[in-house]
């Protein structure tokens, strides 16, 4: 699997690769180098934060898409009232 490099040096993974990370909108990867020098990526484990609670990024991004799915809907019922 080949991918581009983007002018700001970011790379889009392929979906197979997502898949198999089990990793989607708003979750971590993390990238080592092996013994062989190449690099190595992985699902990153969850963020903690200050309070030591872990941050669900994946909830964070469902979260939101659910506020815009409700934004439109409501613009929807706003413009039919017209």
């Amino acid at each position: 699997m080949a991918t581009r490099i983007s002018a700001k040096g970011r790379v889009t993974l392929p979906r197979k690769v997502c898949e198999a990370l089990r990793v989607g909108p708003g979750d971590r990867v993390q990238f080592a180098f092996n013994g062989g020098g190449e690099i190595v990526v992985n699902k990153a484990p969850p963020e903690v934060r200050p309070s030591g609670r872990a941050r669900n990024a994946r909830h964070h991004a469902r979260l939101e898409a659910q506020m815009r799915r409700r934004a439109a809907e409501l613009l929807a019922l706003l413009r039919g009232l017209d």
